[in-house]
């Protein structure tokens, strides 16, 4: 996570407003309280008022309904309007996806922690199961040593003095409370893939031996390679698998506490020593290059275009503080053998509900898939009614998917955009084909489970009839202005 910079563009013309409340940073620290939706759980399954073919579950920009089923009885008939139809072709499939989630901070485990056994437990469920009353969410960024969303800075090696043999090395750090609230997600669900990626090396390593900015010495690139692969076996040893690991937070992004510089050719070149290491340790984990903004798809085509450092590297990964979605098509394009990823995305407190929910779902519960991601991660999972934990010079205004005071928990955009996907777009279904109607942004999947999905985004100028077709017949349906809805089938 960047720090509050200059607001950096994503989109133009009418999202303008939206970006301005929920897509960009400014310089101003804000720490009031936030005051988003009422802590009421929103997941609700009532029954229709008669049989429906299609289950749809929406989201109101007036928060008069938050990810709720509705009662209606949608059945596909022939077609007798004329209003736009959202044509969903099964019969033309894309990539597999890998998951929707969080970027479960440090700081996110801490607040997480602090509740009661009960409540956390409660909320883990909640979050995390994959019953009907749950979200199911199937993919986890973590953090590999301190993020800024920590509330110190630390990496597991910090010893006073150059330690190339990792004497010192220790997972410590993470024992107090992020390893354990992990352990609690995955007793509730096993299956859930964790990404890992690095804010800093360790400071003895790096040019300024400094946690922030910086760059890797190469004189360190083999024992910076052993680190990864001493973190990987550690966390396997506490019973969580690591199946993927990005090498370097925003490796563009000096301003941080903590954070590194990466460049593409210092990248490449370390990755011609991880992926060997890896692989003598037997370790599958794959390697996702770049994880920063999609202003420079250029940056993960040259490491790709090095022969030598290719072979090991799965794809790329993405945030959306600078340039546009449509770049992660740009890499899936020039490397379609490589796998596209989005990984991060704030919210920026204290929120403007009805407009965060509709660019997070516009533009990534909806777009980054369009574009070939495996995944969509937005950024902390939770944090306090500050804002925090974050270390001094980390993100001040980062409002969490969550808020948890004590054990209330407050449930804001991020939670809800996310929700759209991860309960019915399960890990192995399969992105389809759709057109696109002017302001109905959409996506469309079929599931493991032989189901149909499609998630649809209101970002016209008025309530909006539509249709949805599949196999000749349709479901009219109509969407308020700013909604998002998920239609099962």
């Amino acid at each position: 996570m960047p720090l509050p910079t200059p607001c950096h563009r994503l989109a133009a013309g009418a999202f303008a407003l939206l970006l301005l409340a929920g897509g960009c940073k400014k310089d101003d620290a804000a720490t009031a309280t936030p005051t988003p939706p009422a802590p009421t759980p929103p997941v609700t399954t009532p029954t229709p008022t008669a049989a429906s073919q299609v289950a749809q579950w929406l989201t109101l920009p007036d928060q008069s309904a938050l990810f709720s089923r509705q009662k209606v009885s949608l059945q596909f008939a022939a077609n007798t309007n004329q209003d736009p139809t959202i044509v969903v072709d099964t019969t033309q499939s894309y990539q597999t996806m890998d998951g929707f989630g969080y970027c479960l901070t440090g700081g996110s485990a801490q607040v997480m922690s602090r509740m009661s056994a009960a409540s956390r437990a409660a909320l883990i469920k909640e979050l995390f199961a994959t019953d009907s009353t749950s979200l199911g969410i199937s993919y986890l960024r973590v953090s590999i040593g301190a993020s800024d969303l920590n509330d110190q800075v630390y990496t597991y090696d910090d010893a006073a003095q150059p330690d190339p043999a990792l004497t010192n090395f220790s997972l410590a750090p993470d024992q107090a409370y992020f390893i354990p609230v992990l352990k609690e997600i995955l007793a509730v669900n096993p299956n859930i893939k964790i990404l890992g990626s690095p804010w800093t090396a360790p400071s003895w390593m790096k040019t300024n031996n400094a946690a922030k900015g910086g760059h890797l010495q190469g004189q360190y690139y083999d024992a910076y390679a052993r680190y990864f692969v001493r973190y990987i076996q550690g966390m396997q040893a506490q019973g969580v698998a690591i199946d993927a690991v990005t090498l370097q937070n925003e490796p563009l992004n000096p301003d941080n506490t903590p954070s590194m510089v990466m460049e593409s050719g210092e990248q490449a070149a370390f990755v011609k020593v991880v992926g060997p290491a890896f692989r003598a340790a037997g370790i599958t984990t794959k390697i996702i290059a770049w994880d920063h903004n999609a202003d420079n798809p250029g940056y993960p085509m040259a490491v790709f275009a090095d022969a030598a450092a290719s072979p090991f590297i799965d794809g790329s990964a993405f945030h959306l503080y600078g340039g546009t979605i449509a770049a992660l098509t740009t890499v899936h394009n020039a490397y379609p053998a490589k796998n596209v990823y989005f990984t991060e995305q704030w919210t920026q407190a204290p929120g403007n509900f009805a407009a965060d929910v509709l660019w997070h779902a516009t533009n990534l519960e909806i777009g980054a898939p369009r574009n070939w991601s495996r995944n969509v991660l937005e950024w902390n999972l939770a944090s306090d009614q500050n804002y925090g934990p974050h270390t001094p010079g980390g993100c001040t205004e980062c409002l969490g998917a969550v808020t948890i005071n004590g054990n209330t928990v407050t449930r804001n955009p991020a939670y809800y955009s996310v929700a759209h996907a991860s309960k019915f777009v399960r890990p192995g279904a399969v992105r389809v084909a759709t057109n696109l109607p002017a302001g109905l942004p959409n996506v469309a999947y079929k599931t493991p489970g032989g189901k149909r999905v499609l998630v649809v985004a209101n970002n016209g100028s008025a309530l909006q009839k539509f249709n949805i077709q599949y196999k000749g017949k349709v479901v009219s349906t109509s969407l308020a202005l700013g909604a998002v809805a998920t239609y099962i089938w």
